[in-house]
Formats: structure tokens, C-alpha cells, sequence
């Protein structure tokens, strides 16, 4: 079963960004971008290394470089359970 966003955040994944260089396979001079977007652990990042790996397994395009960002949206003090309900009317 896939885990809600809400899920993960707690869970301590945050949003990571990665910017992806790679070479045309015909046009070893021309460099295109792919922008990837997943939820992650850092520091590890272990999404991010398994989709490179996929990449360099699977894609013929050969990688120049890949540049990333990690975002952690929810942090431990931010959230916080609540119990009650409030009636409005």
C-alpha cells in the first residue's frame, strides 16, 4: 500500500528536486535536462540513487551531471496531533 504525502512527511521524507544532464546519444555535444521529482530521505536519498542507477542501466542518454535540492515540507515542531472537534452553527 502507497503511503498519502501527509504520511511520508511525518515520516520525516521530504520533497527532493533533482536536475538531470545528459548527453544525446547521437549528439555527444549537445547536453539536454530532465527534471526528476520525488519524496526522499536525505542524507542518504536512496529514490534518487536507485533512479540514477535505473538511468544508467535502462537510458542510452549518458550522464553529464545531476544537480539536486532537498526540502524537508513538515518538520516535527510544525505538526501536531489534535483531539476535539469544534462545532461552528
Amino acid at each position: 500500500m502507497q503511503m498519502s504525502e501527509t504520511e511520508l512527511l511525518l515520516k520525516g521524507y521530504g520533497l527532493t528536486t533533482a536536475e538531470i544532464f545528459y548527453r544525446l546519444p547521437d549528439y555527444k555535444n549537445v547536453l539536454n535536462t530532465f527534471v526528476w521529482q520525488e519524496y526522499d530521505l536525505a542524507p542518504d536519498h536512496p529514490k534518487l540513487l536507485g533512479f540514477i542507477e535505473f538511468w544508467q542501466d535502462s537510458i542510452e542518454g549518458p550522464l553529464h551531471s545531476v544537480r539536486f535540492t532537498h526540502r524537508k515540507m513538515l518538520a516535527s515542531g510544525e505538526w501536531r496531533n489534535m483531539v476535539g472537534e469544534f462545532t461552528y452553527h
